[in-house]
């Protein structure tokens, strides 16, 4: 992993990669996490929570797997403050993936929400979509 990137990761991928670990988001997880550095912010991991949190997920993923994963996570993020807010997503709920990177100074956003991936590139990030970032070399 190297410590200079430092990348965003959506909440849909972070499930699709704990769900369907070999299907192409849990892939661009992996890759990313080899690429740089993920980070994080209370409302992006409060989102994850929540969302793994629901029943529907019961039939596919054990609640102390989901936790064990948010457990293991915690470890592998970089937690950011957020002191400067964004408003500039079609869908206000996307915005906080905006704060994340702008303030963590990231390097890109992954993410296969297309209201965030037409904002692509956003103050110099790029936004890019699992499958795009994939074509990426990690050195």
């Amino acid at each position: 992993m190297r410590t200079d990137r430092k990348l965003v990761i959506d909440t849909n991928l972070w499930i699709s990669r704990l769900l369907v670990p070999g299907g192409t988001a849990a892939r661009a997880v992996d890759h990313g996490l080899s690429w740089g550095i993920p980070l994080m912010s209370e409302d992006t991991l409060m989102e994850l929570s929540e969302v793994l949190a629901r029943d529907k997920f019961d039939r596919y993923v054990s609640r102390e797997d989901r936790r064990h994963f948010l457990r293991l996570l915690g470890g592998i993020v970089r937690m950011i403050p957020i002191t400067q807010h964004i408003a500039a997503c079609r869908d206000a709920r996307d915005d906080k993936f905006l704060d994340v990177a702008l303030n963590g100074e990231a390097h890109l956003i992954i993410t296969g929400d297309q209201d965030l991936l037409e904002l692509h590139p956003f103050h110099g990030i790029e936004i890019l979509s699992p499958a795009e970032f994939l074509h990426r070399p990690v050195d």
